[in-house]
């Protein structure tokens, strides 16, 4: 076999093969490669100049495409001027791995469509090193990745035992991009110190988050320039809750025919007035015509929804005045919880009037996640889950 064919067909600029061995029996070819340049040198591992000065060198075996083929590369210790002695580095291997960069992206590219021990089969590799091989590939191109504008954080549910999953996203391209045990202060601020230095964090414009306040202290203490911005669906469950709490006490207030017809209208009061059909709004009509206090709560579940169509905080805010101004002498101690809360998360809630942070993204990002956890059958490893939601997303969104 001419050692110059093979060295075309391997594309290594500056490297060529000086001599191979072929096994019949195992199906393994293995190719010795070696620079062609007359003079030669080496890029140092640690700030990346040209050095010729060797300490000292060693053979390295790596597994290369197409499949079966195996380089033995000399990987040689430099005396650079800045750094001291450091390993070279090698343009078609990422760090000490033992697999050349197009094969991990051969892979990861597998591992997008089929699960990881289809893949491991495929490729005869244990399912561990098809996983650390993927989940490199992921956190090289997640390190490419446009900085961030706006910041959602939120919380998943996972069950007794796990608890909650901190879930950090990025919301203009609607990617996750961290994950954290518990929702407590130390979970954010963890993330803050791993994934977020302080020159990437200088081009967040405002971070979306629920009411939570340990997560606003995080968020105060490591990035206050920009503004925290209230989560308008976790508001509005505030509010559907207490029209929630107004139907029991209603229902057990009334009785005989009025207990009937309040019976199982959970859900026909929660949903908003636009998406009823004909049918489900004269039901609603019956419903609030027997209670003067459901009918209320209801309208003001309403008119609260109409808070993030204004664009002046001034006119935001003399609306929401208003409407607490309509709790007066309606005997709706669920919905007075509400205006106190809100009172107190004000600023918050107007902030959306400067910058307009697209909330749906959030929950969106949640339900892929939750289903990246379903499909991973138990796995642990919530940050390799979220880079393949992340990679999921974003080729999903360049497709379109």
């Amino acid at each position: 076999m001419p050692e110059a064919i093979v060295s075309r067909i391997l594309r290594l600029p500056g490297d060529g093969v000086s001599r191979y061995e072929a096994e019949e029996a195992a199906g393994t070819l293995t190719l010795w490669v070696r620079q062609t340049s007359p003079e030669l040198y080496y890029v140092c591992g640690g700030c990346g100049i040209s050095v010729r000065d060797v300490h000292s060198w060693t053979e390295r075996r790596l597994r290369d495409l197409p499949w079966g083929t195996w380089l033995v590369v000399d990987v040689h210790r430099v005396r650079c001027r800045r750094c001291g002695v450091r390993t070279e580095r090698l343009p078609f291997v990422s760090g000490k791995a033992h697999y050349t960069t197009r094969l991990e992206v051969a892979v990861a590219r597998d591992c997008e469509a089929a699960p990881v021990s289809r893949v491991a089969r495929a490729w005869r590799m244990p399912p561990e090193t098809v996983r650390r091989l993927d989940r490199r590939a992921l956190r090289r191109w997640a390190a490419a990745r446009p900085p961030l504008r706006f910041l959602g954080v939120d919380e998943i549910h996972l069950g007794r035992r796990d608890k909650f999953l901190t879930v950090v996203s990025d919301l203009e391209r609607a990617e996750p991009l961290w994950a954290g045990r518990e929702r407590k202060r130390e979970t954010l601020d963890r993330y803050f110190a791993e994934a977020l230095p302080p020159a990437r964090r200088r081009a967040v414009r405002a971070v979306c988050v629920d009411m939570w306040e340990p997560f606003a202290q995080s968020l105060r203490a490591h990035r206050p320039p920009a503004r925290i911005v209230y989560d308008k669906f976790h508001v509005l469950r505030h509010v559907n809750d207490a029209l929630d709490e107004t139907r029991r006490a209603e229902f057990f207030r009334q009785g005989g025919a009025a207990r009937a017809l309040l019976r199982g209208k959970r859900w026909l009061l929660l949903r908003a007035w636009g998406h009823l059909d004909r049918g489900e709004r004269q039901q609603l009509r019956e419903l609030l015509a027997l209670d003067r206090r459901l009918a209320k709560a209801h309208l003001l579940k309403e008119q609260l929804a109409h808070l993030w169509d204004y664009t002046y905080e001034g006119a935001a805010a003399r609306f929401l005045t208003a409407w607490v101004r309509e709790l007066r002498w309606q005997r709706l101690p669920a919905f007075d919880k509400v205006a106190q809360l809100l009172s107190r998360h004000l600023d918050g809630i107007l902030a959306y009037c400067r910058v307009k942070v697209p909330f749906g993204k959030v929950e969106a990002i949640n339900g892929n996640i939750r289903l990246m956890l379903r499909r991973g059958r138990g796995s642990r490893d919530h940050a390799y889950l979220l880079l393949k939601v992340q990679k999921a997303t974003a080729e999903r969104r360049r497709a379109a």
